[in-house]
């Protein structure tokens, strides 16, 4: 008898989890569209409102995106008034993001928009299977989070500027 998780490349858990992390990104974008922000821009936002001044390099850790698409972001909400660079009293060379009062109203919105979203995602799904589902993703991401794992020729890492970590909670 054919396996048909092994004939079909679509049908495979991989695929599976890579379609769905598509489309959670997408509903998060589509929701967030008329705030003006997408889900990275949302992320960071919240971040910042969440746990206050943070480097840029932090902040791109955390999002797992690189320094430089952190910085594009920055600038944009930056341009917006929702975030703005100060000086690291500590370290004049490094600059800290801190939210603005507009950009601390703005994170109100965008938790209620995370919520909703949240909600559709987790429709018809208890809260034992969310955990079980969390935990397998957790061990997925430790098989490939080690330093990075070695396919084929190339190296894929788990700090690629395409790893996309999802929202804020």
């Amino acid at each position: 008898m054919v396996d048909i998780a092994e004939t079909f490349p679509w049908v495979r858990v991989e695929a599976t989890m890579a379609t769905t992390s598509r489309m959670i990104r997408a509903a998060f974008d589509g929701a967030l569209a008329p705030l003006d922000l997408n889900l990275t821009s949302a992320s960071l936002l919240a971040y910042v409102a969440d746990f206050g001044p943070v480097s840029q390099t932090a902040l791109a850790e955390k999002l797992g995106v690189g320094r430089a698409a952190a910085g594009a972001v920055v600038d944009r909400l930056e341009a917006r008034q929702l975030i703005e660079r100060v000086a690291d009293e500590h370290d004049r060379r490094v600059w800290l993001i801190t939210i603005t009062s507009s950009g601390r109203r703005l994170a109100g919105q965008v938790a209620v928009v995370d919520e909703e979203v949240r909600e559709q995602i987790r429709s018809g799904i208890s809260r034992l299977e969310r955990q079980q589902l969390a935990a397998l993703l957790v061990r997925i991401q430790k098989n490939l989070g080690n330093g990075g794992l070695e396919v084929g020729h190339q190296e894929v890492s788990s700090n690629s500027s395409n790893v996309n970590n999802g929202a804020r909670k």
